[in-house]
């Protein structure tokens, strides 16, 4: 097995778009692309990652399906070793047993090797089957900065949608915030809602999810009263999707 990519960076956008919800995964390794569906160890999030083959990579020589369990901190350590825009390459070799190599290509030739984890007892999640009334899409650059705002006050966030409007409440012993946004002022706001929706969320975990998303592309986001939340966005050809619970607050 064995792939490279011409810029070892978009590789590290990739994980680390991962790596910021869990610390461990498994990669599922075919013909088709790479794909990692995981949650993170709290349970009450998941993420989803797939990244077709096609243009996104150099080459790509997979001839049988594998999976490769790997510690993401240690990943994205390396990568963030690449120079410029050095050609990175991911190898499998099973005379290399439980280790994966990475070797970077620029000015000079670089090889890293990292251990695989055995994580055969963790089951791949299954994607939640729930219908979700509202669908938002948003430039990530600007939900970013209203989780920044949120954070100054609270650790959650209550989203509110209906009629072409998407606000967010917070509210803490430090203060209360509500941002109004309308698709008649906001550039690139779009939002769906077959109903008036309402739900809360942590906001840290919002945060982690939309951490690595590109400030000018779009975010969607899927949610339904206290209904979880769907998050995805792309980079490049990468494709994320976040799954998130609610806090339903007892009466």
């Amino acid at each position: 097995m064995e792939f490279s990519f011409k810029d070892a960076r978009f590789f590290k956008q990739c994980i680390d778009a991962v790596g910021n919800l869990i610390d461990e995964g498994s990669f599922e390794i075919s013909k088709e692309g790479i794909h990692l569906r995981s949650l993170d160890p709290s349970q009450i999030a998941m993420v989803d990652f797939r990244l077709p083959k096609g243009h996104a990579f150099a080459s790509f020589d997979v001839d049988e399906p594998r999976t490769i369990s790997l510690n993401l901190q240690d990943l994205s350590k390396v990568l963030s070793r690449s120079k410029g825009s050095e050609k990175v390459t991911i190898v499998f070799d099973e005379k290399e047993g439980n280790r994966l190599l990475i070797d970077f290509a620029g000015d000079s030739k670089r090889d890293f090797k990292l251990p695989l984890l055995d994580l055969r007892d963790s089951s791949i999640p299954k994607e939640p089957k729930v219908q979700l009334e509202t669908a938002v899409k948003i430039k990530a650059g600007h939900f970013k900065e209203m989780l920044k705002d949120v954070v100054l006050v609270s650790s959650h966030l209550q989203m509110e949608a209906q009629d072409g409007q998407f606000n967010i409440e917070a509210h803490g012993d430090s203060g209360d915030l509500k941002v109004e946004n309308n698709t008649k002022t906001l550039k690139d706001l779009e939002v769906k809602a077959a109903s008036a929706t309402k739900a809360m969320y942590p906001a840290e975990y919002l945060d982690k999810m939309t951490r690595a998303a590109i400030e000018a592309e779009p975010v969607h986001i899927e949610f339904g009263t206290n209904k979880p939340i769907r998050l995805s966005y792309k980079i490049s050809e990468a494709e994320f999707v976040f799954f998130l619970a609610p806090r339903v607050e007892s009466a």
